[in-house]
């Protein structure tokens, strides 16, 4: 098993869930499954009853009422223990922008054995640093600070501004007098959920000039985002704009536009793309995505993650499909000649944890 960096995941629930919010992490909607059906029945469901039973103690493919109730006999804190340990992923890199009773970096890693680092969710920290500050100018100031400090001990941030707004935003930094009304009006409005593509691009464009590495969700994701205004290529005149800076984005997820997220990396130095998602939700087919993001993407500008969030399980079925998908892609290039053995090998190496290594550095 290939040693894993997980460059984009979350942390796990801490308690049990119930069979209803078990399944709900098993989608990407924001509603039940259709009555008479069930959640189990996707490419994702079919993954987690292949290689999760096995490892709590069940045989593959078992009802999902039997796996949740043993679940249960386990406990949260061992069954998140034995899952994580499955896996293979030796560092964690755990985006902190999400709500619920989840497992900071530290408790994750101390579940896994393995060590984390935090990414900094851009829209979060600058919800939190409006708290008590209504004056336009101290906020700016607050959040300046606050990016700074972050980055003083983060492995990178990240934006959601493909949920917020959508990947069509101005490409140019906003100018000065722009960013105080939009800031104006956030706070005068109560400074909730930032949706304004004003302060968004400032977000952007003030992690750039931190020189860590800035993620960005493009493809799918839940109801929350308009899917066509989530393609990579939306991105490219920002893209453009902001390499000056030296600022390496890693566009995550990417599917259906996976194929641009890849052409993207090949053209632009500063880009990388991420296969996390993407892998999970296609369960069997996990290998013919996989194919799709080798093809255009130099092998050095490929990262691994799972995008796990809540359950451990997502972190099992993302460490196994993929390495099930590449172990069967590389094996069929060698075995036709198309690829050297050592060649395969190496690239292996590169996608599942170098590539990240060298990105995020530490």
């Amino acid at each position: 098993m290939l040693p894993l960096v997980d460059h984009h995941c979350h942390g796990v629930l801490r308690s049990d869930p119930d069979d209803a919010a078990f399944e709900a992490f098993l989608t990407e909607s924001d509603a039940p499954a259709a009555p008479g059906t069930s959640f189990f029945d996707t490419q994702l469901g079919f993954a987690v009853r292949r290689w999760c039973p096995p490892l709590l103690g069940l045989e593959p493919h078992c009802p999902p009422e039997r796996y949740l109730a043993r679940r249960r006999e386990l406990g949260a804190e061992e069954a998140n223990r034995l899952l994580l340990r499955a896996t293979g992923i030796g560092t964690y890199l755990v985006d902190t922008g999400l709500p619920g009773d989840l497992t900071g970096p530290a408790e994750l890693a101390a579940l896994g054995g393995a060590r984390a680092r935090e990414i900094v969710r851009l829209e979060h920290l600058a919800e939190r640093a409006a708290e008590g500050v209504r004056d336009p100018d101290k906020f700016l100031a607050v959040l300046s600070d606050a990016i700074a400090a972050a980055a003083d001990g983060a492995a990178g941030f990240k934006s959601v501004v493909g949920y917020r707004h959508g990947l069509d935003f101005a490409p140019e930094p906003p100018g000065p007098a722009e960013l105080r009304a939009a800031t104006a009006d956030w706070l005068a409005a109560g400074a909730g959920r930032i949706t304004s593509p004003v302060l968004l691009r400032h977000l952007l464009w003030s992690a750039a000039g931190t020189g860590l590495p800035l993620q960005l969700h493009t493809g799918f994701g839940d109801p929350d985002l308009t899917l066509h205004r989530c393609d990579p290529l939306l991105l490219t005149d920002f893209i453009r704009a902001i390499r000056p800076t030296g600022c390496r984005l890693v566009l995550l997820h990417g599917y259906p536009y996976h194929r641009g997220a890849g052409y993207l990396a090949h053209v632009y130095p500063h880009v990388y793309a991420d296969v996390g998602l993407s892998l999970g939700h296609t369960g069997a087919r996990a290998e013919a995505v996989l194919a799709e993001f080798l093809e255009l993407a130099p092998f050095g500008k490929l990262l691994f993650s799972t995008d796990a969030y809540g359950l451990a399980e997502l972190y099992v079925v993302g460490a196994r499909l993929y390495q099930e998908a590449l172990e069967r892609l590389l094996n069929g290039w060698t075995g036709s000649g198309a690829w050297s053995a050592a060649d395969a090998e190496r690239v292996a190496a590169l996608v599942s944890a170098g590539n990240a290594e060298r990105v995020y550095g530490g």
